[in-house]
């Protein structure tokens, strides 16, 4: 049975919303790390996290876990709420 247009629509919408969601947190860890003066690889490290998980989540490609953003906020020293003001 096919889906109807406006599920798929619907779909559609909250796909994309969480694409910008992700981009944003992204963008948002990107200027808390500057801010730090820490490149990506001292973040991962200090997060004990991958560099790669660190770039790709900068970048918008990951949406992280829980547990990876409060390694994040931790090695950034701000709050989780502070990860998402944005």
């Amino acid at each position: 049975m096919a889906s109807s247009p406006q599920i798929y629509y619907g779909t559609l919408a909250i796909l994309n919303a969480m694409a910008s969601i992700t981009e944003r947190f992204g963008n948002r860890v990107r200027k808390l790390r500057l801010q730090s003066k820490m490149s990506q690889l001292e973040l991962a490290q200090k997060a004990q996290l991958d560099l790669t998980t660190i770039n790709e989540i900068e970048n918008g490609n990951r949406e992280p876990m829980l547990r990876t953003i409060w390694r994040i906020a931790n090695a950034l020293d701000v709050s989780l709420s502070k990860l998402f003001d944005f």
